[in-house]
């Protein structure tokens, strides 16, 4: 390594980009471009000798820095993998019998919104908000029109249900604007 100046910074900058990681810290792991970054960024402070310059290259704040430095001092560098998110809190769901109107709902109304839903399914005695009725609709994958139609052409054809006039109609106006928007609709069957 040259000692000039901003030579030692632009040639331990450019190995960094390479994906040259120093020997120090080897990554062990399969998932090696999920912590190719956090062990770059204290490689790249431990050879530069000042984390304040190694974060303003990698564009990381110190706060960072020092939560990985944290991270790896308590664990390695299998302890800097993404953390999954913890366990859903399943006290802030509604209930199961809730949870099932809801999605029994999205299939009969496909082209219903998350407030229409929600205020429809007040009227029966249902109360779930539409950031409720939305979450649902996440969980299940029923989260847009197109997804509601398909849910339903699935359960028609494994059921044999008899769909609803409203439900026909939403089938048809999305065979036609998938038709105008050029797609394709080959059915198996």
């Amino acid at each position: 390594m040259k000692k000039k100046g901003n030579s030692v910074l632009m040639e331990v900058q450019t190995t960094h980009q390479q994906g040259f990681v120093p020997r120090e810290f080897p990554m062990k792991s399969l998932n090696q471009s999920v912590i190719k970054h956090k062990t770059g960024l204290l490689n790249l402070a431990a050879e530069l000798g000042n984390i304040s310059k190694a974060c303003r290259i990698m564009g990381f704040s110190k706060d960072i820095f020092y939560r990985y430095q944290a991270a790896r001092d308590a664990g390695g560098v299998e302890a800097l993998f993404e953390v999954s998110r913890g366990k859903p809190n399943l006290k802030n769901r509604v209930e199961e019998a809730t949870e099932q109107a809801v999605v029994e709902f999205a299939t009969a109304f496909p082209a219903y919104g998350q407030v229409r839903a929600s205020n429809e399914l007040r009227k029966q005695g249902i109360f779930v908000s539409p950031s409720g009725v939305r979450s649902i609709w996440l969980r299940h994958d029923l989260a847009s029109m197109t997804q509601c139609l398909t849910a339903l052409e699935k359960m028609s054809a494994e059921q044999g249900l008899v769909l609803t006039e409203a439900q026909v109609q939403a089938l048809e106006r999305k065979k036609r604007d998938d038709e105008a928007s050029g797609e394709l609709v080959v059915s198996q069957g």
